[in-house]
């Protein structure tokens, strides 16, 4: 009598699942058309990503357009045109033994800003710090000072023909004069003129605003200046 065949879907008594079996048991069934809230909330989900795409999209663009200056931010308008109107009162001409002032190098001549403060502590100035900074201003030199040395800052203005004014947060009177790359000399004693005027800022009186223009706090360098 021939013997039969062992079962190959049987060990040691035991039915063994098949792949195609086991697979067959994990598989959820496409049953989405059958079921109403499964489709539901499958089309809501794709909404939902379709949305959040569209507003990741739409923030790139929105930032690339701020950083090229196609959009303007209302809030950061007004603070530049409070930045960048010039003071329009007109001042007296202070004596220089009331005016105390920083004088500040930014350009790659060594001692420049110690020989331009011996001639205004010559001239009477009240002279502070004398050092070294960097700015990427273009132009004969920067007068800073606060609300409370325009005054002050006018009568610097005077012995340095065409500075350009700035003015920043700092609360005393004190001034800063910022060398810059076109600075040729100090006015001549003799020709400065005393009588009264305004500050004189013309890159902000055409209107045009260049934050380039505005120093940071001076950083002092060790040397003459």
């Amino acid at each position: 009598m021939a013997r039969k065949p062992p079962d190959v879907r049987v060990l040691h008594g035991h039915r063994v699942i098949s792949g195609s079996e086991l697979r067959a048991t994990f598989v959820e069934q496409d049953d989405t058309a059958k079921n109403p809230h499964r489709l539901r909330r499958r089309i809501l989900h794709g909404v939902v990503l379709v949305m959040l795409v569209g507003l990741i999209v739409a923030a790139i663009v929105v930032a690339l357009a701020i950083m090229n200056g196609q959009i303007k931010i209302p809030g950061a308008e007004r603070s530049r045109a409070a930045v960048s109107v010039c003071p329009a009162a007109t001042y007296d001409y202070a004596p220089p033994q009331k005016v105390h002032v920083n004088i500040y190098n930014s350009t790659s001549r060594p001692g420049l800003a110690r020989s331009v403060a011996d001639q205004l502590a010559a001239r009477k100035f009240l002279v502070g710090t004398v050092g070294n900074t960097t700015s990427s201003y273009r132009g004969v030199a920067l007068v800073v000072s606060g609300a409370a040395g325009q005054s002050a800052a006018f009568s610097v203005q005077r012995h340095v023909p065409g500075s350009d004014y700035v003015q920043d947060g700092r609360a005393d009177a004190s001034v800063d004069v910022i060398i810059t790359g076109d600075f040729k000399e100090l006015a001549k004693p003799e020709l400065v003129d005393q009588t009264p005027g305004q500050l004189s800022c013309p890159r902000e009186n055409r209107r045009i605003v260049d934050e380039a223009t505005l120093p940071a706090v001076p950083t002092v360098t060790p040397g003459t200046g």
